[in-house]
């Protein structure tokens, strides 16, 4: 069982990381500069986990989770191979839409079917091997990414997962053991689709509000809709019997700040990820195989560091680790703004360890801060709960960083650039943006710090 689970797994953290590098490749195939359309390739795909995260754990629970995984699993296989024969970009991101309800179904009932693979006391050696297989996943993301769309072109970044997900659907369905549904329970499908619709017209307003105007009609009209779906979804938690958020969870201080502090610390970092590749590829001229190797470094940190912040938080608390471990990290986001069309490339990859030593030291002890936070008998729904907030927060990360290099005139520097002009003034207004995207995402991150510092004491064992 774990073997299936694990290709699942390295399946769906994968994709999450080596679309990235690919993106200055897919923009230029299809004619586009860095912006709204383009930043829909990986918004799209995190709007689409993000609102049926939940609905799909609860339904895996009245199902059965074999039913769920093999069914997401297909899904996600079926559209990768959609996603690398797309004749346009509008279809890319609704096959990428499509892409991530697949991967929803699989990281919905991933950790239960690792736990439920090893006995009840070596749960937290399953939990660690998950752990491992997303850092590897991550760290492979970029490298490969890199490698691919150089040698092959970026509809290889999704074609590789056809053959393994064909091999998981049909391992998963001769290997995994069937169950009987354990609970009867009502899914919340008018929840999931309030957050998509909310979470959506706000990323899109976000994203299209500089190539639009800001005071368009359709900036407007999505604000609109964003506001509406979002304030029906709070009233929606509130009033029904099995809701989609468990309200009460939030009425602890703890809990409530961890939650707050995880949503804006991957808002302010995850942005790195697109617009790092548009930087080193477009404005540097390097090929993305080298884009890919210069990436790598913020991940690895990530995963190699983790485990060790994790146990300091277990000895030392989690309070003042997590909002340090912010703070390092907005401080590499100012440093990264600094740097020009010139800047040497170990400095770059010096920047990257930084925010990646600072999101190392934050990680874990803010997650085990919220999960410390919720009662023994709603484990599952706060898992729940982490899942979507980190995924919500990479979605504003990617809007908000799109939206602020716009406003600050990145977009008609990245035309130009595009165009293979690298004339001063499309590299002068190209860098423009970025400073002013990576500005606003470190001070997205010191509010995540603050968050952190503000909850007060978490439980300890």
């Amino acid at each position: 069982m774990f073997g299936v689970v694990a290709v699942g797994v390295l399946m769906a953290t994968l994709d999450s990381s080596i679309v990235n590098v690919s993106l200055p490749a897919i923009a230029r195939s299809f004619g586009v500069p860095l912006g709204g359309p383009i930043e829909w390739v990986v918004i799209a795909y995190l709007v689409a986990v993000a609102a049926l995260l939940l609905t799909v754990g609860r339904t895996a629970d009245i199902v059965g989770r074999k039913v769920v995984w093999a069914t997401g699993l297909g899904v996600f296989t079926v559209s990768s191979a959609l996603c690398g024969a797309a004749p346009s970009l509008g279809w890319l991101v609704v096959f990428r839409a499509l892409q991530g309800l697949g991967s929803a179904g699989t990281m919905a009932v991933s950790p239960a079917m690792l736990v439920a693979a090893f006995p009840r006391e070596q749960r937290g050696r399953a939990l660690g091997l998950n752990a491992v297989i997303v850092g590897l996943g991550v760290s492979l993301g970029p490298p490969l990414g890199g490698v691919l769309t150089q040698h092959l072109g970026w509809r290889w970044i999704f074609y590789v997962n056809v053959p393994l997900g064909v091999a998981g659907v049909v391992a998963s369905m001769s290997l995994l053991p069937s169950e009987r549904a354990s609970a009867r329970e009502r899914v919340d499908l008018v929840g999931a689709v309030l957050l998509a619709v909310g979470l959506g017209a706000l990323t899109a307003g976000l994203s299209f509000g500089s190539e639009l105007g800001w005071g368009s009609p359709a900036l407007l009209g999505c604000a609109a809709v964003a506001v509406s779906g979002l304030a029906a979804l709070v009233v929606h938690v509130r009033r029904t019997a099995q809701p989609l958020v468990d309200p009460a969870l939030f009425r602890h201080r703890v809990f409530a700040s961890a939650s707050a502090s995880l949503l804006l610390g991957y808002a302010g970092t995850f942005a790195i990820a697109v617009l790092m590749p548009f930087y080193l590829e477009q404005l540097r001229g390097l090929p993305p195989e080298e884009t890919g190797l210069l990436l790598s470094p913020l991940p690895l940190t990530i995963a190699l560091v983790s485990p060790f912040t994790g146990a300091l938080a277990d000895r030392a608390g989690t309070r003042l680790l997590a909002a340090g471990g912010m703070f390092v990290a907005a401080c590499g986001l100012v440093w990264l703004a600094r740097l020009d069309d010139a800047s040497p490339l170990p400095r770059v990859v010096a920047n990257l360890l930084l925010i990646g030593a600072g999101q190392a030291a934050f990680q874990p002890p803010n997650n085990s801060a919220l999960m410390g936070a919720a009662p023994p008998e709603r484990q599952g729904v706060a898992a729940g709960l982490l899942a979507t907030g980190r995924v919500l927060g990479m979605s504003l990360s990617v809007a908000l960083a799109g939206a602020l290099f716009g406003v600050f005139g990145g977009v008609e520097g990245a035309r130009v650039l595009r165009g293979g002009a690298l004339s001063r003034d499309g590299t002068e207004a190209f860098l423009r943006g970025m400073h002013g995207a990576l500005l606003g995402c470190a001070l997205v991150a010191l509010g995540a710090s603050a968050a952190a510092l503000v909850r007060g004491r978490d439980r300890r064992p």
